[in-house]
């Protein structure tokens, strides 16, 4: 990107919409490094071409920004903002599958069911851009890799989540839902802090492992959960 794009988080939107595209997509992950749960992607395209915004609204659609840039309670706010303003889909692949097919591919595979979502959830909008013939949209992807083996116009974005607005709001969506997923695992498993360190190896996580043993939405083929396995079986455990 240039400084010009850099600077201003609504360049790629306005540039795409500006040269012809009905839709400009941004595709995030949340959920590639824990050690339990699903991995989560959202999806999101602004709702009309042209925002236009109040004086109240204005510091919302600014704070629209990285997620991990946020506190807990501003993205729970913006999520409701941003369910309000954006087309969305959301993808989510479980531990199961990660395990099956590694996290690399349950990424894109999550990527891929966001985008069908957003697709079912666009065509449910009415959205008079669709009644064409056909419609274009163009699927920012954050990272430095495009979704492999799907025919849609991508572009990967390197930290796009800071730099483009709709990679934005895919960040935010995606982080509030796993964390609710972590909250939800919390109350169910109180002894391994999930709420706390959301499923990432934090020590407090791994000590809670080390004593524990995994619980069943662990990711089994990550080192540390089969580490601890291959303990517990040597010692005769059933796991």
């Amino acid at each position: 990107m240039t400084i010009k794009e850099e600077n201003n988080p609504w360049f790629l939107e306005k540039e795409y919409l500006r040269n012809g595209s009905d839709f400009v997509v941004g595709v995030d992950e949340v959920g590639r490094g824990p050690l339990v749960g699903s991995v989560v992607v959202c999806a999101a395209s602004l709702v009309a071409r042209e925002c236009k915004w109040n004086s109240e609204e204005r510091n919302l659609w600014a704070s629209i920004r990285d997620s991990k840039k946020l506190s807990e309670s501003k993205r729970e706010i913006l999520s409701h903002f941003i369910a309000d303003n954006f087309i969305l889909g959301v993808g989510k692949v479980s531990p199961e599958t990660i395990d099956r097919i590694n996290i690399l591919q349950a990424t894109f595979l999550a990527m891929k069911k966001a985008i069908s979502d957003w697709k079912k959830n666009l065509t449910a909008s009415k959205d008079m851009r669709i009644k064409k013939s056909s419609y274009t949209a163009i699927f920012l992807i954050d990272g430095n890799m495009t979704i492999p083996n799907m025919s849609l116009t991508q572009r990967a974005i390197e930290q796009g989540d800071n730099k483009v607005k709709c990679i934005s709001a895919a960040s935010i969506v995606a982080k509030v839902i796993r964390d609710g997923e972590m909250i939800s695992l919390d109350k169910k498993y109180p002894a391994y802090g999930f709420s706390r360190h959301k499923g990432y190896g934090t020590r407090e996580h791994m000590d809670a492992l080390r004593r524990l043993g995994p619980i069943e939405e662990h990711r089994k083929s990550f080192a540390p959960v089969k580490r601890c396995l291959e303990e517990l079986r040597s010692y005769g455990a059933d796991v």
